[in-house]
């Protein structure tokens, strides 16, 4: 009569045996970090570095897989429904958390919602600039903007797709500013910087990452940021805040994610890998080469950040409105 009460009780008990067991031979194979975009953006220049690390720690594969499409929707959705057994993990950006709610107001079915992925560890939070090529006419912010209201709908900028990472920044701008650009959309950051160098738009928004090597060559310059503060680095360069748009604040982040079904244990021992891997001299020098700033925070102080960002980022895709 006690019998199967008795297995389920010895079941349960040794689910977390199995769990830490697993996390202790983790990784046993190639362990794939999804980007959501193509080569050459954000998430790719920070998702290479933090791959190769963990390579050199697990001494397994960590391949870097571009699952481009749908503003990252696509990629990032493909996670969401992965095995929960830490063996493909995504480097999400910041739009993460905007596509579902611009699912919502175009009136369809999330591909996933936040709540299907377990944050591991944030690597870069980046405050965004806003570039025009070095030949542009616009020396300063205010000169774009007053040209703007001059020929509304005349002065393209590219982005990674509708809502995504380098879109929403933009749309910031644009709806505090009351202005038309023409919005070019692109499958990607990498795509969305080729049509800048090409001088197929005049303008975009980007995290420092991706334009740094052409901020070198002269080929681009910076007209504000989405900061809150002046960068380093970058002390003549004004904030939106500071130029009276009080709501464009905007950063782009980078950060790894899990299945949200993932267990505790694998997910903790994730946890202790990415911030060995922050340590990482090479990894450090690898990101400050791209530009990027390592911003590292893992299990509560990142979750917090998320928490903070996801909301401001919601209300502003509300401000924004339906986007066709």
């Amino acid at each position: 009569m006690h019998r199967r009460p008795l297995l389920a009780a010895l079941a349960a008990a040794a689910t977390p045996l199995a769990a830490r067991a697993q996390a202790g031979d983790f990784p046993a194979r190639a362990v794939t970090m999804v980007v959501s975009f193509p080569p050459g953006g954000q998430g790719d220049v920070v998702a290479r570095p933090v791959a190769a690390g963990l390579e050199r720690l697990w001494k397994q594969p960590v391949p870097v897989v571009n699952r481009a499409g749908a503003a990252g929707e696509i990629g990032n959705a493909s996670v969401a429904r992965a095995a929960a057994d830490g063996h493909t993990l995504l480097m999400g950006l910041s739009s993460m958390a905007v596509i579902p709610e611009a699912a919502k107001l175009l009136g369809r079915q999330p591909a996933y919602e936040m709540e299907q992925f377990a944050p591991i560890a944030l690597f870069t939070a980046d405050p965004t600039f806003l570039v025009v090529p070095a030949a542009a006419p616009w020396q300063t912010l205010e000169a774009l903007l007053e040209d703007a209201r001059r020929r509304p709908g005349a002065i393209p900028y590219s982005s990674s797709g509708n809502y995504g990472a380098l879109h929403v920044p933009m749309a910031m701008l644009t709806t505090a500013a009351q202005v038309n650009l023409l919005h070019v959309p692109f499958q990607g950051g990498g795509p969305a910087l080729t049509a800048l160098l090409s001088g197929q738009v005049q303008l975009m928004a980007s995290g420092p990452g991706p334009i740094t090597p052409h901020l070198r060559s002269g080929a681009f310059r910076v007209l504000a940021s989405w900061g809150a503060t002046r960068i380093a680095g970058f002390e003549q360069v004004p904030t939106l805040m500071e130029r009276g748009f009080p709501e464009a604040e905007y950063y782009i982040w980078a950060g790894i994610f899990a299945p949200a079904g993932t267990p505790a244990p694998l997910r903790e021992a994730l946890r202790q890998a990415m911030a060995t891997v922050a340590r990482d001299p090479d990894l450090q020098r690898a990101l400050a080469a791209g530009g990027n700033a390592l911003d590292y925070r893992d299990g509560a102080a990142f979750e917090e950040f998320l928490r903070a960002d996801t909301a401001r980022l919601v209300r502003a895709v509300q401000r924004i409105g339906k986007i066709e």
